[in-house]
């Protein structure tokens, strides 16, 4: 049984993150950033918290004493490189500090290849109102792969096809940084089953990791 801090957690993805790693035993502190609107997250295993994933002070605050942290907060109000920059700073930071080693964030298919060298993101018919956000995730994977240091980080790339409704097929597949099969496809609850797994037994580290069926 570990304690795992599920930064994000209101949100389809952290909500799943934190159903699978109750789930499994684990207790989960869920944090958000207005616990009020979250009351569903209340569960046996689960303790819901404020807190901020861009600022540092709250991160080390809400982390300490978990073993394990899990990003997958985002916010569409502010610009996504300022934002993304921001999490990936506080993270680095406020872990540190609370004494937590490993962090598994949530990244965006379109940062990953389709080819050596040539990004989804890349494509002449790439959607221009989708690029600020995908060079939000891409700052924030670069500002990780700068800092260094002690932290055991992981970024977790799903597919365009991120299906809320889907049942589990409880698989998965990985490629490091590029696409797993074309565009692919997968249940939220497979991404949980990844994420968690990258968390009780973490087998990549420092990579941007795609998964997908």
């Amino acid at each position: 049984m570990s304690d795992i801090i599920v930064f994000g957690a209101g949100g389809r993805v952290g909500r799943a993150v934190v159903t699978e790693a109750v789930d499994r035993g684990h207790r989960v502190t869920a944090a958000v950033r207005d616990p009020g609107r979250h009351r569903g997250l209340t569960r046996t295993g689960v303790t819901v918290v404020g807190g901020d994933a861009t600022d540092p002070d709250s991160v080390a605050a809400t982390a300490a004493g978990h073993d394990a942290a899990v990003n997958t907060a985002a916010r569409l109000d502010i610009g996504a490189e300022e934002f993304f920059v921001a999490g990936a700073k506080a993270m680095i930071a406020g872990l540190a500090r609370a004494g937590v080693g490993r962090l598994v964030a949530l990244g965006i298919a379109s940062a990953l290849e389709t080819a050596p060298g040539v990004r989804v993101m890349d494509a002449p018919d790439f959607p221009a109102a989708y690029r600020a956000f995908t060079q939000g995730h891409v700052s924030e994977f670069d500002t990780l792969v700068a800092a260094g240091g002690a932290l055991d980080w992981l970024v977790i790339a799903p597919p365009m096809d991120l299906d809320a409704a889907a049942p589990s097929a409880g698989r998965y597949r990985t490629a490091l940084g590029r696409q797993v099969n074309g565009p692919g496809r997968l249940a939220h609850a497979d991404l949980a089953i990844a994420v968690v797994d990258e968390i009780e037994k973490p087998r990549h580290h420092r990579v941007l990791l795609a998964v997908a069926d």
